[in-house]
C-alpha cells in the first residue's frame, strides 16, 4: 500500500508569486493497482509524482509506502523502491553505455556488484531473450549505445530499466508525450504488459485521454493542486473521451466558482 497523507507543497511561500501545488492531499494506491492522473497543467499532477520520488520534500504531510514513513528518505534512497519513466526519451537511460550496459546496471540496481560482474553470460541470455520479445530488433544491438537508439526503443529499454529490480511503485511520467502516434502506441502495449508480469503498483501521468480510458484500473482528476474525480475501474470502463472532457469543464467550472465565493 502506498500512501500519501494531507500532502502540502506551497511553491515561493510569503512572496506574490505564492502558488499552492499540493492542497492537503491524500492518496491511497493499493498493491498492483494502475492509476491513470489526468488534469490541466498547473494541477499538480508533476509535483504530485515529485513527491512520491523524494525530489519535493512536502511542507506538510506524510509519504508512506508498506507501512514505513519514507518522508525524510532522499531521492537515491527511495529509488530502492520507486522506479520512474520520464516524458523525455533522452532521459532514464545513460546515453554513452550499451544497452546491455544499461541493462546491467538496472538489475544491479541496490546491489554493490560491478557492472562486470552484473554481465555474465546467463544475464546476458535473459536479457536478449527479454528485449526480443518487443519485437524492435534490440536483442540485436546489445553491444550498441542507447544514445543511438530511437525515442521509442529507447522509452522501451528505459520501461524495462526501471522494472527489472521489480520496484515498490513505478512512476510514469507523461512517457508518452514526445512520441509520434504509432511509437507511442509500442510503448503503452510495452507498458501494459510489463506492469501485468511484474503486478506493479503504478501511478501515470497522461496528457492522451484515449490512454486515460483505454489503460489502467483507476482514473484520478487534479485541479488546482486537489483530486476533483476519482473514477473506479467499473466506471471507467463505461467512461468515453467526452465524458472525461465534460467532467473537465465540470471540475474547473466548480473552481471558478469557489474562487468567486472564497
Amino acid at each position: 500500500m502506498i500512501e500519501l497523507d494531507t500532502i502540502r507543497v506551497v511553491f515561493y511561500p510569503g512572496t506574490p508569486d505564492e502558488r499552492v501545488a499540493l492542497d492537503d492531499l491524500s492518496l491511497a494506491l493499493a498493491e498492483g493497482s494502475f492509476t491513470v492522473v489526468v488534469g490541466t497543467n498547473g494541477a499538480g499532477k508533476s509535483t504530485l509524482l515529485n513527491v512520491l520520488a523524494g525530489v519535493i520534500r512536502p511542507q506538510a504531510g506524510r509519504v508512506v509506502i508498506d507501512g514505513v514513513d519514507v518522508s525524510a528518505w532522499p531521492v537515491h534512497q527511495r529509488a530502492a523502491l520507486i522506479s520512474r519513466v520520464f516524458q523525455d526519451p533522452m532521459l532514464g537511460t545513460a546515453p554513452a553505455l550499451s544497452i546491455e550496459e544499461n541493462l546491467a546496471l538496472a538489475a544491479m540496481r541496490g546491489k554493490r556488484r560491478g557492472l562486470r560482474m552484473a554481465l555474465n553470460g546467463e544475464r546476458r541470455a535473459r536479457f536478449r531473450d527479454l528485449l526480443a520479445s518487443f519485437g524492435l530488433g534490440l536483442e540485436t544491438r546489445m553491444g550498441a549505445r542507447a544514445g543511438l537508439l530511437s525515442g521509442g526503443q529507447r522509452q522501451v529499454l528505459a520501461l524495462v530499466m526501471a522494472t527489472l529490480s521489480r520496484p515498490r511503485v513505478l512512476l510514469l511520467d507523461e512517457h508518452t508525450a514526445a512520441l509520434d502516434p504509432r511509437t507511442a502506441q509500442l510503448v503503452m502495449d510495452a507498458t501494459r504488459r510489463l506492469v501485468a508480469e511484474h503486478e506493479l503498483t503504478t501511478l501515470m501521468i497522461t496528457h492522451n485521454m484515449g490512454h486515460a480510458i483505454d489503460y489502467g484500473n483507476r482514473l484520478l482528476m487534479m485541479e488546482a493542486g486537489k483530486i476533483k474525480l476519482d473514477i473506479d475501474a467499473a466506471e471507467k470502463g463505461r467512461l468515453t473521451i467526452q465524458d472525461i472532457v465534460r467532467r473537465f469543464g465540470q471540475a474547473n467550472d466548480e473552481i471558478l466558482l469557489q474562487s468567486a465565493t472564497a
